[in-house]
């Protein structure tokens, strides 16, 4: 799989969720064998406007690369005046979100609000193409509801306009992210167009891949919240497709190691007082589904240090092993 002469090493990507996929964590997912990341959405005004936590966003490592910018805004020549800056930090792609559903997003004119008006959103791809140097993709939902689902024609039009590539997630905005995906207006979208085409949407595990691939036709797969807790999804779904081998359940005492890393990483890249409060949700990700997990959800919100979280993590194996 390509994207202009971007060359992966296999076809599952990270998707770019805000408030989750930071350095910490695209790092941890890209050695469990994701092949590509995204980062977290960046606003345009925010980039030429020179804002500092947007700036903040875009701290990738060469351990990261191919690695895309995502852009958000609804302007074309802010756009274009926020792709020369994001060129700066040397991305090698970068992406336009034309499919975040929140309403922040939604109500400033952006994200999936551009499905609605495919004319400004071709304006807003040729614009960010001109000015760029590197391949421009886009990110869809297939419409924006039900009575308008448009991801087809949308999609021909993006690359009539330059896009290198289109990332189609499988809802309309006003599914929201609720249960059910389109695969069938994916699959038209990849039968339309002649750039590649990445299927998004409800990928947690091998069986949703594999129909994702195989009801899609798609070139790639990105895994959202399907790797919230669980960064091995990726290497699981890696060993199936290239060696059909299905990898076991990690042990308990594996999962609570993974977390205890990233948590780290997270607390070492922002500080421990920010890097523990945002570990608190990713904490209670990694005990999804373990006994007791009601319990460890409340518990980990009270957790203030690493310390306390490794001592809690120690306390939780001990329970679980006395279960077996």
């Amino acid at each position: 799989m390509k994207i202009g002469n971007i060359e992966f090493k296999n076809n599952l990507a990270l998707a770019p969720m805000a408030g989750v996929a930071d350095r910490a964590f695209r790092e941890l997912c890209i050695g469990y064998g994701a092949a590509y990341v995204t980062t977290e959405m960046v606003s345009a005004k925010g980039m030429i406007y020179d804002d500092r936590k947007t700036r903040e966003l875009l701290d990738f490592t060469r351990s990261e690369r191919p690695i895309a910018i995502q852009l958000f805004g609804s302007e074309p020549d802010v756009i274009a005046q926020a792709v020369k800056k994001v060129l700066e930090f040397k991305p090698d792609i970068i992406d336009l979100n034309m499919g975040c559903p929140a309403p922040k997003i939604v109500n400033s004119g952006s994200g999936s609000k551009l499905m609605k008006s495919p004319s400004l959103a071709a304006e807003i791809v040729k614009s960010a193409v001109n000015a760029s140097t590197v391949p421009v993709t886009v990110k869809i939902r297939t419409g924006w509801d039900e009575e308008s689902v448009n991801a087809v024609e949308f999609a021909k039009l993006m690359e009539s306009e330059g896009a290198a590539a289109i990332t189609v997630h499988g809802r309309t905005r006003k599914q929201m992210y609720s249960p059910g995906i389109d695969y069938d207006t994916i699959a038209q979208v990849k039968r339309a167009v002649n750039v590649p085409v990445i299927g998004n949407g409800g990928i947690k595990d091998i069986p949703t891949a594999c129909e994702m691939l195989e009801r899609t036709g798609c070139d790639m797969i990105m895994i959202g919240q399907g790797a919230l807790g669980r960064p091995w999804v990726f290497s699981e779904i890696d060993d199936y497709l290239r060696f059909c081998k299905i990898l076991p359940e990690p042990p308990v005492e594996m999962k609570l190691l993974t977390m205890i890393k990233h948590i780290e990483k997270i607390c070492e890249y922002k500080g421990e007082y920010v890097g523990i409060r945002e570990g608190r949700k990713h904490a209670g990700w990694y005990t999804k589904g373990l006994k007791n997990s009601a319990k460890y959800r409340r518990e980990c919100g009270q957790i203030s240090s690493l310390g306390e979280l490794r001592s809690w993590a120690v306390d939780i194996i001990k329970e679980q092993k006395s279960y077996e």
